[in-house]
């Protein structure tokens, strides 16, 4: 059954409802796989003491002929940046390192609702807060084809777990590229889907106006099925928009003829590696080859992408990790030594030693941008920069269905590489933070190899709720070049 660990989730789940397996039995794989591998990845900070029970829930009802969900049996993680009711959810922080939630996020609650197991809760970069995953509480992240090299983040943990055939699929989030570069180095698919085509009511808050939640697996079609599963309003979250949610999964086709491709020139600069460069042309190829007519347009303001995000992004964080005071819930300091002089000095050692160095930076850069003073030359005048970038992506996608661009300017680099460069790591999201500004979907394909052998990924977006096209282009880049769904070396 070892190569249970590489099949796509959709023949899995068909296995046990054919009752060829178990739900059990395969949720029990996977466990011991958990067990065995995490030591030398890194990939899970908690595993599921209930997955065995849910397992035995599915076979149960399948037993006796009642309808199961579209995910039955399917083992998944889920970041743990989402909550899950009875099991430990710390966002990678010291800070939340004891708790344990009493509900469960509508994600999970949709997933689970759908027959799949939730195997556990994956590592990640504190609050999301990182693009390496090198920034959390409990370690770092190693990458499953080179374990010198980082997975990504911050969903860097789901994308190890899917990778090294820890899990079958799983739940990342994308504030920033958080979901598509992770795919990206880890050779899985990644999707961030609109903003608010999925709720955030049980996600931990990083930045509330750019966070989703979306899938990563092996597969395009796996990924569709997962956003059938989790996609649609909530009344739980009123950002959630009532849209109709399409079977994705049942309508892919690789045929494009009609469709126009966007090339945004500046997306395609001389900082992109040569690597990249012909991973990408590949996949130029194979959409020309499906039918697809290929434009270039303009984004202008992509250049202002990271400062625009980053003062977004930390003045949203610096709002919503106030909370974290060590009173009601979270972290506290140890006073019964020496005692705290008065509150602010309850507050500031409580959050000071809770939070890692990440994460304070990024909650005073965003504290400074609201202060008295700085609050309309940096957070006001970055929202409105924001809106005519999102004006540019609209142009665009008068021109064209999708665009396609690079993930990244290269492969995954080393760990310890850029950790204390911060503006460096920063610049590492420039193609994708802007998907985010401006609430598109947004996806990351498996594409091709580096020359060292490390997995590439090409970047695709669409209009607002246009994922069908997004999805239809990276299913025709899967069929053509084959680069998905290999495992790596030695795994």
């Amino acid at each position: 059954m070892s190569e249970i660990f590489y099949t796509p989730l959709k023949q899995i789940r068909d296995q046990i409802l054919k009752r060829d397996v178990k739900a059990r039995h395969v949720t029990e794989l996977f466990l011991t796989r958990c067990r065995d591998l995490n030591p030398k990845f890194n990939a899970y900070i908690t595993l599921s003491d209930k997955a065995l029970e849910q397992a035995e829930a599915v076979d149960k009802a399948i037993e006796k002929g009642e309808k199961v969900g579209p995910l039955a049996g399917v083992p998944l993680a889920i970041k743990d940046m989402l909550c899950t009711k009875g099991l430990k959810t710390t966002a990678a922080s010291k800070i939340l390192n004891n708790f344990i939630p009493p509900y469960s996020s509508t994600v999970v609650e949709r997933l689970e609702g759908a027959g799949a197991i939730t195997i556990g809760k994956t590592n990640m970069d504190e609050f999301a807060m990182g693009s390496s995953n090198e920034n959390s509480n409990y370690g770092p992240v190693k990458n499953p084809w080179d374990e010198s090299a980082v997975p990504g983040g911050s969903s860097g943990g789901s994308a190890a777990a899917v990778a090294a055939g820890m899990a079958a699929g799983a739940i990342g989030t994308d504030t920033g590229g958080s979901i598509r570069q992770p795919a990206n180095f880890c050779g899985i698919v990644g999707i961030k889907p609109t903003y608010g085509r999925v709720s955030r009511y049980g996600i931990i808050a990083f930045a509330s106006s750019l966070d989703q939640a979306g899938p990563m697996t092996r597969t395009v079609e796996d990924a569709a099925l997962m956003m059938e599963v989790i996609s649609g309003h909530d009344a739980k979250d009123s950002t959630t928009a009532q849209v109709p949610v399409p079977e994705w999964s049942k309508s892919l086709k690789s045929d494009l003829k009609g469709m126009k491709i966007g090339l945004p020139k500046e997306y395609f600069s001389d900082e992109v590696s040569e690597d990249t460069k012909k991973v990408v042309n590949e996949a130029l190829r194979a959409v020309k080859e499906a039918g697809a007519t290929t434009v270039e347009v303009s984004i202008p303001l992509t250049g202002y992408g990271v400062p625009i995000y980053y003062l977004i992004a930390t003045s949203e964080a610096s709002s919503n990790l106030a909370r974290y005071d060590g009173v009601r819930f979270g972290y506290r300091s140890d006073f019964s030594k020496v005692p705290a002089a008065d509150l602010e000095e309850f507050y500031s050692r409580s959050r000071g030693e809770g939070f890692g160095p990440e994460v304070k930076r990024r909650i005073m850069l965003g504290t400074y941008a609201l202060s008295s003073g700085y609050y309309d030359a940096y957070y006001r005048k970055a929202g409105q920069v924001r809106r005519l970038l999102r004006d540019e992506f609209s142009a665009a996608f008068q021109k064209c269905d999708v665009l396609l661009t690079p993930v990244t300017t290269a492969p995954a680099f080393k760990i310890g590489e850029r950790v204390s460069n911060p503006l460096q790591m920063y610049l590492n999201d420039i193609f994708t933070i802007s998907t985010n500004m401006v609430g598109i979907p947004g996806m990351s394909v498996p594409g091709g190899f580096s020359a060292s052998g490390l997995p590439i990924g090409v970047q695709l977006s669409a209009a607002h709720f246009q994922e069908e096209k997004m999805l239809n282009v990276a299913y025709a880049i899967e069929k053509a070049l084959g680069a998905g769904g290999r495992k790596p070396n030695g795994l």
